[in-house]
């Protein structure tokens, strides 16, 4: 009963942390970091432990499907080098930079060891990292390069990690044995992620109910990364191919009545999963600072604070020096395609390195027997807390002084579409000659005369008749609320009508307005 009515306490602080995280328009990771080392010096806070297994499972799996629904294609083509470049050679050299730190401080831990806290703290967050976005304004390509860096960093961090704590926990893994396990777990996922894709979609056109549907895309989520550990593939990989592909598959098939739930299902389960992940590493900081001698506390305050520097560094210098590097190949005429970023937007780039959830889940993840395990934690958390206090708190002012903005390439491209989807609508009533139709067409034609008039051919983000139908919905919302008080109508009656106003509302309100 103690664990539930602590976990009931920290989801109401979590909520209480994110509304000031609105309000500061701070990252609300940086926040709930800074809420896992005040709940490390709680007293009575109970130790929780979870499976090694289970806590991968739990943590990455639905936070990768969900990073890899969002992401765009076309985009992560165009730019598909420097991403390249970040997930392999900065999740790589980070790596090898912090185990050498790492060794260095510590020489009785086995170098296995000191590689699987390289790879714990060498891949920035997808979730950190959108947070974070979601609070300035960056051009997009950098935005693209981010997220598409963030997406795909864990798979090859993950790799890295699982060989390294084999051989960490269970004794020496040979090049023999690594290598064909990365070649078949690479390939083997790029094409099980999309064919289980396609396999789900198949399955999804049969469910028409909502919860239904939302368990089931848990449960084939959960279900795909269990599938490729049985069978030897990358489970982080294979999620997040199954998450792109699904994305374009599931568009056509999944009405409003269940998209509009399911999102809101999803983004509240990834919320509360970052706030476990943090709860729980909280917990286990408290104990390990405890047992720690004064020696001991020393060393690990000097190994910790040196991992966070390498980390910082050494992004640093790899972004720099790979845009240093592209920009002499273009000037040398070796290099086409989008140019390399400004020295400003590369150093923004360079400091976008945050670490989230996914460094806190691998961390809990290690094996109890695993060498040095609390200072592994430990460390592991300090990076986490690190950058995202020193960089997610110091972006603006960073963007701010580059006098870096946004280029609206979304706004644009979705204005000329929603052109686009007017015109298709409109065309469909051709021929309907009712007056309700005739009242809609009117709605559509205004919004296309808009869009004639714009230089860039963008249709305006609502019709012409939706803020009087939002006022005329708050007046029957008020109607109806109001024969409820006096009795008229009884609750079950109000809620059909309350669903029905709910959607006509939905049908009539921009996204900025929810």
């Amino acid at each position: 009963m103690l664990v539930f009515e602590w976990i009931v306490g920290v989801l109401m602080a979590a909520v209480l942390l994110a509304a000031l995280a609105r309000r500061l328009r701070a990252p609300f990771p940086a926040l709930l970091a800074l809420g896992g080392v005040g709940l490390a010096f709680v007293p009575g806070v109970p130790e929780l432990r979870l499976d090694p297994d289970l806590v991968l499972a739990l943590f990455l799996a639905p936070v990768l499907l969900d990073a890899g629904f969002d992401t765009s294609l076309r985009d992560m083509r165009v730019n598909w080098l420097p991403i390249a470049g970040l997930v392999i050679g900065a999740v790589g050299l980070t790596t090898a930079a912090v185990a050498l730190v790492v060794r260095w401080l510590v020489p009785d831990m086995p170098l296995a060891a000191c590689i699987a806290l390289g790879a714990i703290v060498a891949p920035p967050d997808a979730v950190a990292a959108l947070s974070v976005l979601r609070h300035v304004s960056l051009p997009h390509r950098l935005v693209t390069i981010l997220k598409g860096e963030s997406l795909f960093n864990d798979a090859s961090s993950f790799l890295i990690y699982r060989f390294a704590v084999a051989a960490a926990v269970g004794g020496s893994v040979s090049a023999g044995d690594v290598l064909p396990a990365f070649l078949v777990g690479v390939v083997g996922s790029l094409i099980a992620g999309p064919a289980l894709a396609w396999l789900y979609a198949q399955l999804l056109r049969r469910v028409t109910d909502a919860p239904s549907t939302i368990v089931l895309q848990f449960v084939s989520t959960f279900g795909v990364w269990l599938l490729a550990e049985r069978i030897g593939l990358s489970s982080v990989l294979t999620v997040v191919t199954f998450g792109i592909t699904l994305a374009r598959l599931s568009a056509t098939m999944t009405p409003a009545r269940l998209r509009v739930p399911s999102n809101a299902v999803w983004e509240t389960a990834v919320f509360i999963l970052n706030v476990l992940a943090f709860v729980l590493i909280g917990s286990q900081i408290g104990p390990i600072l405890d047992e720690l001698a004064a020696h001991e506390g020393e060393q690990a305050a000097l190994v910790a604070s040196l991992v966070v520097l390498t980390a910082v560094l050494v992004r640093l210098a790899w972004v720099m020096g790979a845009n240093g590097a592209a920009r002499l190949a273009r000037r040398l005429g070796m290099l086409r395609g989008p140019a390399p970023a400004s020295l400003p937007a590369a150093t923004v780039v360079a400091w976008c390195g945050m670490r989230g959830v996914v460094t806190a889940a691998l961390a809990l993840a290690l094996p109890q027997d695993f060498p040095h395990r609390d200072l592994a934690v430990l460390t592991a958390f300090c990076v986490v807390l690190g950058t995202l206090v020193l960089q997610g708190l110091s972006l603006r002012p960073l963007l701010a002084w580059f006098s870096l903005r946004g280029d609206d390439v979304v706004g644009r491209e979705a204005g000329v579409a929603r052109a686009a989807a007017y015109r298709a609508a409109l065309d469909s009533l051709a021929g309907d000659r009712s007056p309700h139709t005739a009242a809609l067409r009117d709605e559509f034609e205004a919004a296309l005369r808009e869009a004639d008039r714009d230089r860039e051919g963008r249709a305006p983000a609502a019709l012409p008749a939706d803020a009087p139908r939002r006022r005329a919905i708050r007046a029957a919302r008020g109607a109806i609320h109001d024969l409820r008080q006096r009795g008229a109508i009884g609750d079950d009656a109000y809620a059909c009508l309350e669903e029905e106003l709910d959607w006509a509302e939905l049908s009539a309100t921009p996204r900025d307005d929810l």
